[in-house]
């Protein structure tokens, strides 16, 4: 979560409280209805109970050039390409919107360790197989994965470009299955407020 370098608070909790004092004056950027930097914010929104106005994009270099003209007040962006803006101070950082630090910016603390509880917003990507897909080949790709993940030349890549790779408990099949499960009852709530449909 990124906000225009001049508004007056500094970290996740002066933020929220800030927006519950001032929501109706303010406004937010996305890349696009619809977008995940969209439902990140309308989920956050949600969460501390304010309705900001939501300020759709056509991509993510004008909602940033808005953001450090202080057109608007915050967006959640995607991490990895707003680090330049957040290293030349063009942006204020809030908060990273996922479970762990980002070895990008270390300095750089999550929600929940802003007091935003178990807050997670991110983007994350997985392998999907057919429906019924016989155990083996799922196994054998789910292997041949995790073998790719903990090369040293893929993790250092990852991190060249601001991500990491999941932790080695969350990378089984069952997780997955479990997981997605649980991300589509945490969307759709946001995806309901938003307004968004697929016509």
């Amino acid at each position: 979560m990124i906000a225009r370098k001049d508004l007056p608070i500094n970290g996740l909790q002066e933020l929220l409280s800030y927006m519950k004092a001032n929501h109706t004056r303010m406004q937010y950027g996305s890349p696009g209805a619809g977008t995940t930097p969209h439902l990140a914010c309308v989920l956050l929104n949600a969460m501390i109970g304010v309705d900001v106005t939501h300020v759709p994009y056509r991509g993510a270099a004008p909602a940033m050039q808005d953001l450090m003209a202080g057109r608007i007040d915050y967006q959640c962006a995607t991490f990895a390409p707003v680090i330049p803006q957040i290293e030349s101070n063009l942006v204020k950082a809030i908060a990273l919107l996922q479970r762990t630090r980002s070895p990008a910016l270390l300095t750089l603390a999550t929600a929940h360790e802003q007091g935003l509880t178990n807050f997670e917003a991110g983007t994350w990507y997985g392998f999907f197989l057919p429906k019924g897909t016989p155990r083996a080949i799922v196994q054998k790709f789910n292997e041949i994965t995790v073998a790719t993940l903990n090369m040293r030349t893929v993790q250092q890549r990852l991190k060249e470009v601001g991500t990491e790779p999941v932790a080695p408990e969350r990378r089984s099949p069952e997780y997955l299955q479990e997981f997605v499960a649980s991300e589509i009852k945490k969307w759709a709530a946001a995806i309901r407020t938003s307004g968004v449909s697929l016509d």
